[in-house]
C-alpha cells in the first residue's frame, strides 16, 4: 500500500471540512473532480475492505495473534466483537487468520470496542534494553486509500498510556478519525507542510510547519492536508489512566 502521487488535488473549503468532521462524513480525494462530496462506505463492513496478503510479509505480524488473544480473554465471539466495533464478522475472521491486513480505521474501531489503547493491538514479544527503530524498517499502517500513513515510534512489547507516532498525509488527504477513549488527548507538531484539524469540541485549527496543537481526541476528529505537498506530523496520544 502506498500514498497517492504527489500531485495537487483540489480541496474543499475549511467550513466544509469542519462540517464533515461534525457529521462523521468520510471524503475521498478525487483526482479529476473539483469536489469530494460523495459519501464513502465505512471500512470494515465487508470482507473486501482490506487487502488479502500473506502475513509472513506483513510489517506487523503480531496483530492476528494479539486480536484473537484479547477477544478470547474477554469471552467475546466474533459476532459479539463485530457488533461492538462495527467491523464485520468476516473481516475480523480474516484478520485473526492472517488473511487481511487491517487499515488504521479498522484497528481504531477494534481497540475502541475493547476499551484498550491502540498500541495494545500492535504488541510484539517483550525484550529488554534500548529499542532502535530504523527508518529503513519503518512499519506503517495506512488508510484504505493510502493517503494517511501512521508509524509507531515506540516498541509494542507492553501496554502504555502514552503513544508516539509519525503521521504522513498526501496532498489533499482528509482522514476522519473515530473518538478515542474518554479522557484521551492528542498533542501534535507539524514537521513539514500544513494541516487543518477539526472536531466537534473545537474550532478548525490551521497549522503550518512548526506549529503545535493539543486537543481532546475523545470525539470524532479530522485531519486535512490542504496543500500540494505531503504533510508530516509527529503526534503524542495520552490516554486517561483510571484511578
Amino acid at each position: 500500500m502506498s500514498p497517492r502521487a504527489a500531485t495537487r488535488t483540489p480541496t474543499t473549503s475549511r467550513k466544509s471540512v469542519a462540517s464533515d468532521a461534525r457529521a462523521g462524513v468520510r471524503r475521498k480525494p478525487a483526482a479529476k473532480s473539483r469536489t469530494r462530496a460523495s459519501r464513502q462506505p465505512l471500512e470494515g463492513n465487508s470482507a473486501s475492505s482490506a487487502p488479502s496478503v500473506d502475513l509472513s510479509s506483513n510489517p506487523i505480524p503480531s496483530i492476528a495473534e494479539t486480536l484473537r488473544k484479547l477477544r478470547t480473554e474477554r469471552n467475546l465471539s466474533l459476532d459479539g466483537l463485530a457488533k461492538m466495533s462495527g467491523v464485520s464478522r468476516a473481516m475480523l475472521g480474516q484478520i485473526e487468520h492472517g488473511h487481511s491486513v487491517p487499515t488504521i480505521t479498522v484497528l481504531w474501531r477494534i481497540s475502541r470496542a475493547l476499551n484498550l489503547p491502540f498500541s495494545s493491538l500492535l504488541r510484539e514479544p517483550e525484550h529488554k534494553g534500548p529499542s532502535i527503530l530504523r527508518r529503513s524498517a519503518a512499519r506503517y499502517l495506512t488508510s484504505a486509500d493510502g493517503t494517511f500513513k501512521s508509524r509507531a515510534l515506540f516498541s509494542g512489547d507492553s501496554s502504555r498510556s502514552v503513544e508516539f507516532y509519525e503521521v504522513r498525509l498526501s496532498p489533499g488527504a482528509i482522514e476522519h478519525a473515530t473518538a478515542h477513549p474518554v479522557g484521551t488527548f492528542e498533542n501534535l507538531v507539524v514537521a513539514k507542510g500544513n494541516v487543518e484539524v477539526g472536531s466537534d469540541s473545537m474550532d478548525l485549527a490551521e497549522l503550518a510547519t512548526g506549529d503545535a496543537l493539543v486537543f481532546r481526541a475523545d470525539v470524532p476528529h479530522t485531519y486535512h492536508n490542504p496543500g500540494a505537498t505531503e504533510t508530516v506530523l509527529y503526534m503524542v496520544i495520552s490516554y486517561n489512566q483510571p484511578g
